[in-house]
């Protein structure tokens, strides 16, 4: 099992932690507040929370679960920390309520922080899908479509090995290409505003049909 780090201690990185630490993965968190966050209410059991450079020096895969439109400056931050690893982006950087509308105009925010991270090996994926999704995809009626976006073949393995551990089933998993097609994935954050006024905060995720 690998030694995963989550970047960022909201209700996304959370979730995820505590589904990390149920399939035996090593977790660490990163806080700018370590303290008080492992003293949370829904502070993760079994992991260990540390600064956010300490967790992304000491794993072997970093999640980002930090909000979109701060985790480009943040992650630029951690550039040594950073390279050599499998960073999974998970964030659509939005301009927030009510339009939640594409931050960047001229490219992906996974792009942007392949780009600024040109040592690390960024791989966007379950960015189309209410979190709650991300750690139960298992519990939606129809079968969810986690999708792969990155530059690197053996990175997209490895963060599909881990989609694995989440309960995402092989085939629900479409690897897309190289990290240019994570535009395509983070223009439907534009459905999103329209889904929950509709229906409210009820799970739901993109899902290819064949």
């Amino acid at each position: 099992m690998a030694a995963i780090g989550i970047l960022g201690t909201g209700r996304v990185g959370s979730d995820l932690g505590r589904a990390l630490v149920a399939a035996g993965h090593t977790v660490v968190i990163g806080s700018r507040t370590p303290e008080s966050a492992a003293g949370a209410r829904d502070a993760v059991p079994g992991a260990t929370y540390t600064g956010p450079r300490d967790a992304a020096r000491t794993s072997d895969i970093v999640i980002s679960a930090l909000p979109g439109h701060v985790a480009l400056d943040q992650l630029a931050e951690l550039s040594a920390e950073l390279r050599g690893k499998v960073l999974v982006d998970i964030a659509n950087a939005t301009t927030g309520a009510p339009t939640m509308r594409p931050l960047h105009t001229d490219a992906s925010l996974a792009e942007h922080l392949q780009r600024a991270l040109p040592g690390t090996h960024v791989v966007k994926t379950l960015n189309t899908m209410l979190f709650t999704v991300v750690t139960d995809p298992g519990a939606l009626t129809t079968p969810p479509t986690a999708f792969l976006s990155g530059d690197d073949t053996e990175a997209k393995r490895t963060v599909a090995s881990l989609l694995g551990d989440l309960g995402w089933r092989e085939e629900w998993i479409e690897d897309l290409g190289d990290v240019t097609t994570a535009g395509a994935t983070e223009a439907l954050i534009l459905l999103v505003p329209h889904v929950v006024r509709q229906h409210g905060l009820r799970p739901f995720a993109v899902s290819l049909a064949r």
